[in-house]
């Protein structure tokens, strides 16, 4: 045989005692790169699909009217009077879609934030229907653009089948599902974030360009949401140990006593992290700009002292007034008592556990297990270990700060969580047996991908992952009131939680189709907890704790969270009516005789 005849047989047979493997696995083998650009497109279909008819269906939730109208203002008025509690980028990415949509606004217009939005919506002439699709697209379009970096950044950690597993975790969350498909600012800041997060890391190899892009991504990050304010030192720090890692100052200049080397180095990463801090800090002002060149604003007449710590915060942060102003607006927030509900219990106040119990009851079963192992992995495989500070710190410490705020709402202020735990989920694929590398350094994703999976480690993912997209589809379309199936699924989430987590207003055109379709001609009464209109929608009921108790007869429709927080008045209803079936797993049908 020819000798080049012998090395290519050589590299096809089996090793002694290994079984031959399938043809088609062979062929397979040999179409890779173009087998993973079709599962990455067949994912990211399948999540523009769930999002796209997820916010045909839905009508607006509580926040959205609130959003929708000031992103009018901002591109109509040029106005940031209204909402000055978030700053503008998240709105101005809304925004970007109402220019399609042309909502009227009458220029005359003077009122508070949400009579603005039911002005906007249902006041103006508008279709609602429409502007709230226009709204929303910006905001799908995003969340797929954020899966391609869960995508890039778990490529690069374990390789095309742990960059698989991750974006499938992403792209089947409920969670980012249901809020990617709205017009809010949770999925974007998020997505901002581990954006950044992601450029640092790239910086190990070589820190320019990507640190002043990450810059620009962390400054969208605070420009769409105050709550990743914490994350920002963090990042820097980050920022600081990739500058130090790209100058190759680690343990043999250590012991080489190279200390005006690492004196420099640790000049270096001081320097870039302070002008990441003036970019970031440019993105901010950028985007008050872009609303208002000449940066008006007057303070509210009702705007909430702020003293001690967070007064020094406030008054020294090189940021728009407005910024600052809105500052004031969230700490208002988090002095004020709001009601909290959690398995079964309503209660006042907040509960430091309550996040961790809400993502426990709203993520997949397979989803929580192959985070545990993912983070586990990031810990103990000697490779990946130096990844773990970029993908484990910033969630934590982001789910530290917002487990202290006083609004116990939804695992919506989490977000960032299955966002940055779907990449470190995809390094469960890697061997515990493979060949390690320099501590600190990484190794190509190229490379990576090429390399024989583990049996066990790739099969327990696969099985975990399957897990994951069957529970998601299972509740199609009904991701805002998701739960898995060991708390009851999305019809028993309103027994445990409340509010964003399963009843935000967003099902008042399903209710309006069951009523024209089943119960057509007969009395309505209603208790509807959101932002909706119900009349826009042709729905004609009444709020029945607005007359006596007597005269309450036929349909009784309740949002699940008001009967989660019902008065007296309204249990005494519920206890004499007889349930007869749920809406969008949000609102129940009661029948009173």
């Amino acid at each position: 045989m020819p000798t080049f005849l012998a090395s290519r047989h050589d590299e096809r047979a089996p090793a002694d005692g290994a079984v031959a493997p399938h043809p088609l696995l062979g062929r397979l083998r040999g179409h890779e790169r173009a087998v993973f650009v079709v599962a990455v497109v067949l994912l990211l279909l399948q999540m523009a699909v769930a999002m796209v008819s997820t916010a045909v269906e839905q009508t607006p939730t509580i926040d959205e009217p609130v959003y929708v109208g000031t992103a009018t203002v901002y591109v109509q008025q040029h106005d940031l009077r209204y909402n000055p509690e978030h700053p503008p980028l998240g709105k101005l990415v809304i925004g970007t879609g109402l220019l399609f949509a042309h909502p009227h606004l009458d220029p005359a217009f003077d009122g508070d934030q949400t009579e603005l939005g039911r002005h906007v919506l249902y006041e103006s002439g508008n279709d609602p229907w429409r502007v709230m699709l226009w709204a929303r697209l910006p905001v799908i379009v995003l969340t797929l653009l954020f899966g391609l970096v869960v995508l890039a950044f778990a490529r690069e950690l374990a390789g095309r089948a742990g960059a698989l597993a991750a974006l499938a975790l992403y792209a089947f969350s409920p969670d980012v599902i249901a809020h990617g498909s709205l017009a809010t600012l949770d999925v974007p800041a998020s997505g901002f974030l581990l954006t950044s997060v992601w450029l640092v890391w790239r910086a190990r190899r070589r820190p320019f360009p990507y640190l002043p892009l990450s810059a620009v991504a962390l400054g969208a990050a605070v420009a769409t949401k105050m709550s990743m304010l914490p994350a920002v030192p963090v990042v820097l720090l980050l920022a600081m140990v990739s500058v130090w890692h790209a100058g190759g100052t680690g343990p043999a200049a250590a012991r080489d006593g190279a200390r005006r080397a690492k004196a420099r180095t640790l000049a270096r990463g001081a320097a870039a992290a302070a002008g990441m801090a003036v970019v970031a800090v440019a993105v901010v002002w950028a985007t008050y700009l872009a609303v208002d060149p000449r940066l008006r604003w007057t303070a509210p007449a009702d705007l909430p002292a702020v003293h001690g710590l967070r007064a020094l915060l406030v008054d020294h942060l090189p940021l728009p007034l407005p910024y600052r102003d809105g500052m004031h607006v969230q700490f208002g927030f988090e002095n004020a008592t709001w009601q909290g509900f959690l398995f079964g219990r309503l209660y006042e106040g907040s509960l430091w556990y309550y996040l961790p119990a809400a993502l426990l009851v709203k993520t997949p079963l397979g989803m929580t297990a192959l985070w545990a192992a993912g983070s586990l992995t990031l810990l103990t495989v000697r490779r990946l270990r130096p990844a773990a500070p970029y993908l484990l710190v910033p969630p934590a410490l982001l789910l530290a700060s917002a487990m202290t705020g006083s609004r116990d709402l939804g695992v919506r202020y989490a977000l960032f969580v299955p966002v940055f735990l779907a990449v470190a989920a995809g390094c469960t694929v890697v061997a515990r047996g493979r060949r390690p590398e320099a501590a600190g350094r990484t190794t190509p994703a190229a490379s990576v991908g090429r390399r024989r999976l583990p049996g066990r480690a790739g099969a327990g993912t696969a099985a975990l992952v399957l897990f994951v997209a069957v529970s998601s589809l299972l509740t199609y379309p009904y991701y805002l009131p998701y739960s898995n199936e060991a708390f009851g699924g999305p019809e028993k989430t309103y027994l445990r939680l409340h509010d964003s987590n399963v009843d935000w207003g967003q099902d008042l055109g399903r209710l309006a189709d069951r009523l024209k379709g089943h119960y057509p001609q007969e009395k309505v009464w209603l208790v509807y907890k959101g932002a909706g209109v119900p009349s826009a929608y042709g729905i004609r009921a009444t709020d029945p704790r607005t007359v006596p108790a007597a005269r309450v007869r036929g349909l009784l429709v309740v949002s699940d969270t008001a009967i989660d927080k019902a008065d007296a008045r309204l249990k005494k209803l519920l206890a004499t009516s007889r349930r007869v079936e749920d809406v969008g797993h949000s609102m129940t049908v009661f029948r009173r005789p």
